[in-house]
């Protein structure tokens, strides 16, 4: 079998197309692999797709395909362009790749792949482009997937922010719960970036008024954004978020004394970690700690604490009842963090609550969140919000990304 013929096929050419040539330089371990088409072949006009139009010239374009062994390959062709009476001249689309990209489809395809799991600048590296090139097939392939992604059937959303980079840089993400994946990935953390989103999933067939379940932290930015543009949601307050309120409320009473009670000094995470995640040592610490006769006040708000991680665990119609007791309790304490946790959950009262209607919670975006990061790490940053929004629809939107085998 010739060379040309197992190109051929290895390529999966079909008539008008064949390879013409090929060419292996060893010095250079480059392979050039010629395309070309018969004398009096006919194309389709690649805008309006009218069958057997003639070339009226061509023009030499040549593109990266996937490496031969270790060595780079390139196909190049005379492109024809076709004049069509209803759109004018334009250059055909050919099969293996897409209009003005200087890669084949099988080479972006392989880009699309390792980008998930490495820096875009490490393979860069490996391929031998650079990498602003590849940053824009990854642009066009996840703009291409978001652009035909359907919303119309969400229901349930969570809502976070993850930092861009130092500075108090933010990204917003808005989750599908249902799915879960990434449905928005917005600049910034306020109540813009909630209209925003509303706008972008009535741009994908969504419908605000179908969105039953919100999900946040008790950011005044997030409430007021979804009091504004989702009013027919119920608004969950996701529970690891209030129990960070109450976990900062024991640690700043824990710093307040240990001014005068030194015993404290290296027991910081025994009061925030649950018992059963303990070491023995941090266990037979704490015991020591909350000997009724040393009355720390720290102690006592852990025991607070302790209570309100119980509420989680009452059934619905005891819920509110159990929440009032904890209130009263945490108010006359005469610990004032705690007092001030207190007063942010009564001024919460129904979000907190809520849970036990959705039960939702923003566990997914915690673990979404942590992909994003390790691929920032891993990539030691990104130069741009438009990287970092791109790289987090390609590794969480769960997009189609119609790509070849």
């Amino acid at each position: 079998m010739r060379d040309t013929e197992l190109f051929q096929m290895a390529l999966g050419l079909t008539p008008p197309w064949q390879v013409s040539a090929s060419e292996f330089n060893p010095d250079t371990k480059r392979l050039d692999i010629r395309l070309d088409f018969p004398r009096g072949s006919t194309f389709p006009c690649p805008i309006c797709e009218q069958a057997g139009l003639k070339a009226y010239d061509t023009a030499e374009k040549t593109w990266r395909h996937l490496n031969f062994f270790e060595h780079e390959a390139y196909l190049t062709a005379r492109v024809p362009r076709t004049m069509c009476d209803k759109c004018g001249t334009h250059l055909v689309n050919v099969p293996w790749a897409r209009p003005d990209s200087g890669f084949t489809l099988l080479f972006e395809a392989m880009i699309m792949t390792l980008a998930k799991s490495m820096p875009v600048k490490t393979i860069a590296k490996f391929v031998k482009e650079h990498d602003t090139r590849l940053w824009r097939v990854l642009y066009h392939y996840v703009d291409d997937a978001r652009e035909k992604a359907d919303h119309s059937q969400v229901k349930q959303v969570g809502m976070d922010e993850t930092s861009r980079r130092r500075g108090h840089k933010y990204v917003s993400l808005f989750v599908d719960l249902d799915g879960p994946r990434v449905l928005f990935a917005t600049d910034g953390k306020d109540a813009s970036t909630v209209k925003r989103f509303k706008r972008d999933l009535i741009d994908h067939g969504g419908d605000p008024g179908a969105i039953e379940e919100m999900c946040c932290d008790m950011s005044p930015a997030f409430i007021s954004g979804v009091e504004n543009q989702f009013p027919k949601a119920q608004l969950t307050f996701d529970k690891f978020h209030v129990m960070k309120i109450i976990n900062d409320a024991v640690d700043q009473v824990r710093r307040e004394e240990i001014k005068e009670r030194p015993e404290l000094t290296g027991s910081r995470y025994i009061w925030l970690k649950n018992q059963k995640n303990l070491k023995v040592s941090q266990s037979e610490l704490l015991e020591q700690l909350t000997i009724k006769r040393l009355n720390l006040k720290t102690s006592r708000a852990y025991h607070i604490r302790l209570n309100f991680q119980e509420l989680y665990q009452q059934p619905a119609g005891e819920a509110e009842g159990f929440l009032k007791k904890w209130y009263f309790w945490a108010t006359h304490s005469r610990l004032e963090p705690i007092k001030e946790a207190a007063y942010t959950i009564k001024r919460h009262w129904d979000g907190v609550l809520r849970w036990f209607q959705s039960k939702i919670n923003n566990g997914i975006l915690e673990g979404i969140n942590s992909l994003i990061q390790a691929a920032k790490a891993r990539a030691r940053g990104y130069r741009s919000k438009r990287n970092l929004i791109t790289m987090i629809y390609l590794i969480a939107g769960k997009l189609d990304f119609d790509l070849p085998t």
